[in-house]
């Protein structure tokens, strides 16, 4: 598992504690939904992210490494992925919890090859 990614950069200007719950989502190419919840556990950082109707109600993980902005003002999570990138990212399955190990391997192997 890439460890690096699980964890939020010094510039993207997240504060342990902050609520990023309903904060909107931006890809580099456009909002992809909203956050659904996210965890600031030291090296598993990370969002869930319901992409609404976009591509069809899927939930998604989203490495902490994979923001390079938050915006408390505007409510804004910017990304440094596309949504093609996102959209064929490993799907969060409603009786999943984004907790288990297996399904984060396979979201930080898929973001590390990106």
């Amino acid at each position: 598992m890439q460890s690096g990614m699980w964890g939020y950069s010094a510039t993207a200007g997240h504060r342990t504690g902050m609520d990023l719950a309903g904060f909107h989502v931006e890809a580099t190419d456009g909002r992809i939904g909203k956050v659904d919840k996210h965890s600031d556990e030291a090296g598993m950082s990370f969002l869930v992210v319901d992409t609404g109707p976009w591509i069809f109600g899927r939930r998604v993980v989203l490495p902490a490494g994979t923001v390079v902005r938050v915006d408390p003002a505007e409510e804004t999570v910017h990304l440094n992925r596309s949504k093609d990138e996102i959209k064929g990212s490993p799907e969060l399955e409603t009786h999943q919890h984004p907790d288990e190990r297996t399904y984060y391997e396979q979201v930080g192997n898929y973001y590390g090859l990106l």
